[in-house]
């Protein structure tokens, strides 16, 4: 099996660097504008109380949207964290299933892809 070579490995991983750091402050950034967040901030009321219970269920809806966006970039943050890995244990670009090398064009569509597209079409199937 051929192994990628060093310059595009040092080419992943300053991607790979660059999304963790995004990544981080954007789980910082939405969980201190969301979290911490009161509704005199948010849009102006004077009252701590809302006026209507839609107001309620509109802030209900923002904290579990937001929530859940953090969810899924802490999900992605972890797999970022695993290829930064990989490319220091020397197993960066294969894939984890059949152990074959995952193609260049789908490790710059998505550089922390742990499965070729076959393995990965597979497990998505499951």
């Amino acid at each position: 099996m051929d192994t990628i070579k060093r310059t595009d490995l040092n080419t992943y991983k300053e991607r790979l660097l660059a999304l963790r750091a995004r990544l981080r402050g954007d789980v910082s950034q939405m969980a201190n504008a969301t979290l911490k967040k009161n509704r005199t901030d948010g849009n102006g009321d004077l009252s701590s109380m809302p006026i209507h219970m839609a107001d309620i269920g509109s802030d209900n809806f923002e904290q579990e949207f937001t929530l859940s966006l953090m969810e899924s970039e802490e999900e992605t943050l972890a797999y970022v964290e695993s290829a930064l890995e990989r490319i220091e244990d020397g197993t960066y670009g294969t894939c984890e299933a059949c152990g074959v090398r995952i193609p260049k064009k789908r490790l710059d569509a998505i550089p922390y892809a742990t499965m070729c597209v076959r393995c990965a079409e597979q497990h998505e199937r499951r």
